[in-house]
């Protein structure tokens, strides 16, 4: 396990606490397509779209680390890899370092942080239903935008 753990691949995934149920629905279907092709997933662990991709690992079998914001946060039911931090929102960055590319679902203030901190580092990252951000001089930041979850997925594979 430790050796199979180790040779995984990771894909970041962020986005809102408070979805629509179309967003929710979405999250799940990333997740079970992402553990479907042996990725872990790494999230902030909590509710929202976060608690959706889990649930979509967890029903596919596959694994995802949930990065909390505090020690007494409880993460949502389905991550398999719990990891209290005492880093509030900083723990972002964590997040967004965390993966070899990065898939937004929906999201606020946070997900645009994360977002920015992960193209700030390099990282690929895939929108879906999310942030359209634009530079001071107006030009697109370079979003990979994705029509659905099947779609994103196959996207983020073809980065790692």
């Amino acid at each position: 396990m430790a050796n199979e753990a180790k040779n995984k691949k990771v894909v970041a995934v962020m986005g809102t606490s408070t979805p629509s149920r179309e967003l929710f629905d979405m999250a799940i279907e990333v997740g079970f397509l992402l553990a479907k092709n042996d990725i872990a997933v790494v999230c902030g662990g909590m509710g929202g779209v976060m608690e959706a991709v889990c649930l979509g690992v967890s029903s596919a079998g596959g694994i995802s680390v949930g990065i909390l914001p505090s020690f007494r946060d409880e993460p949502n039911p389905y991550v398999t890899i719990p990891i209290g931090t005492t880093l509030g929102e900083a723990r972002n960055a964590v997040i967004a370092a965390a993966g070899g590319v990065a898939i937004a679902i929906g999201g606020g203030f946070g997900t645009l942080s994360e977002i920015g901190l992960a193209l700030r580092m390099g990282k690929t990252v895939i929108g879906l239903h999310t942030w359209q951000a634009f530079d001071p001089e107006g030009l697109a930041l370079p979003v990979i935008y994705a029509e659905n979850p099947d779609d994103a997925v196959k996207k983020a594979l073809s980065f790692l």
